[in-house]
């Protein structure tokens, strides 16, 4: 899920980046063996790419951001659109060749060779992720006493959150994830707590108002362990099967959360209830 403290998705983009910029270095060779500068261009891309991709995500979502406005500069959320940031890209490098026609050549190669290895890594570090990443079954504590394994909690799908109280990110998503565990009863939450006692953790619940449902205590970090989670806060997101369905590294907005939770559906509408026959 990550390389050290650098979240996977991040690594994935650069080493495409770097593969765009050698591929595109080398179509860009003149018979004089100069070569035309292209990394310029390309990191260009890349960010008109984010920005756009990051107005189209905030425009989608914007119900959640504005609950808490702040929550837009927050990037690390992972709250982007592709395909607006793709699109997006290709339009700037397709207006920057048509202005500089030596850069067609090698801005075509170059961003074949970026999209394609992004997409081909992507998907294996997804793929490889599902395979090998499970609910674990490790024996944790609730924090009212008594022993439970996450397998035993389930039934459904799960977003298991692995925090602390002394991690500033993780307090800010908490509230976030508070309520969203209340508006989706049809989705099991599990606030995996890494390290600390009972005492600490509950002098924290107790000082923010949160009331949660499923707070553990992991005091050997099993489940961080299990999963090959390297940073705090990390939010995992299971199938019902207790297959893997995606990761977030760091801190989760409303909007970022709302959007993985799409994959398990909507909340399904409380049961009708029936008149009482006998007092009509």
């Amino acid at each position: 899920m990550s390389l050290g403290p650098i979240p996977m998705t991040l690594v994935v983009l650069l080493i495409a980046l770097a593969a765009a910029a050698l591929v595109g270095r080398w179509a860009a060779r003149r018979p004089d063996r100069s070569r035309i500068p292209v990394a310029g261009t390309f990191l260009d891309m890349v960010f008109v790419g984010l920005v756009a991709g990051r107005l189209v995500f905030v425009v989608q979502w914007w119900p959640q951001y504005l609950a808490d406005p702040w929550s837009i500069v927050r990037i690390g959320d992972g709250g982007y659109s592709i395909w607006a940031a793709v699109l997006a890209g290709l339009a700037f490098g397709t207006w920057r060749a048509r202005r500089t026609l030596e850069l067609r050549r090698p801005l075509l190669w170059g961003t074949t060779a970026g999209l394609a290895v992004w997409a081909v890594l992507t998907g294996a570090l997804l793929l490889m992720q599902q395979a090998v990443v499970r609910l674990p079954d490790v024996e944790l504590t609730r924090i009212e006493g008594d022993s439970v394994r996450l397998p035993d909690i389930g039934g459904q799908p799960m977003v298991v959150n692995l925090w602390a109280t002394w991690c500033p990110p993780c307090r800010r998503e908490m509230p976030v994830l508070a309520d969203s565990q209340v508006a989706n009863p049809h989705v099991t939450f599990v606030f995996a707590n890494q390290g600390e006692g009972n005492q600490v953790i509950q002098e924290y619940l107790d000082a923010a108002g949160l009331q949660l449902g499923n707070v553990v205590l992991d005091p050997f970090s099993s489940v961080s362990q299990s999963t090959g989670s390297r940073g705090l806060p990390t939010t995992l997101f299971f199938e019902a099967d207790g297959r893997l369905a995606d990761v977030h590294m760091g801190e989760l907005t409303r909007a970022s959360l709302a959007r993985k939770l799409e994959r398990f559906g909507p909340a399904p509408d409380p049961a009708p209830t029936l008149p009482d026959e006998a007092n009509p």
